[in-house]
């Protein structure tokens, strides 16, 4: 089967995702989806990122707070999720672009999940002023968090 890319600028509107893209530079960035394997195999800031800041993006409450839906291996965090899949293994079973992909929107993978899109700012509906036109992760943090989840074998 030959492998396809889309390139797609902002990623306006792919599998029913919307606009996904840095509101700090001047042109949204190009993202390149593999359309056979599902992934954002470029990095968005062309560098990798750092597992250990990853790590506390996942923790907090008000960036990625993935404990509260996913169980995950540190044990040394109490109440976590069972809504989404656990992430043990995660770093295993999906490459880094694989992630990348499901970090900044898992819908473009499952329309129906109920995963918030990290890294998206149109689209969505009824949302308070002060958050318009952000994203919830910065492109950086996203890579963090990618690097971090790479990390969980």
């Amino acid at each position: 089967m030959a492998r396809s890319r889309l390139i797609i600028p902002a990623l306006s509107v792919v599998l029913g995702a919307a606009f996904i893209g840095d509101l700090n530079a001047t042109e949204p960035p190009k993202l390149a989806i593999d359309t056979v394997t599902l992934s954002i195999p470029e990095s968005l800031t062309g560098k990798p990122g750092d597992s250990a800041k990853g790590k506390q993006v996942v923790l907090n409450r008000k960036q990625g707070n993935c404990l509260d839906c996913h169980a995950m291996p540190i044990p040394e965090q109490q109440f976590h999720g069972n809504i989404g899949p656990p992430l043990n293994g995660v770093g295993s079973r999906y490459d880094e672009g694989q992630l990348r992909l499901r970090v900044v929107s898992m819908k473009l993978v499952n329309p129906n999940t109920i995963m918030p899109t990290f890294y998206g700012t149109q689209g969505f509906h009824r949302v308070a002023e002060n958050f318009q036109g952000k994203t919830i992760l910065s492109a950086e943090q996203l890579e963090d968090v990618v690097a971090y989840l790479r990390t969980l074998k």
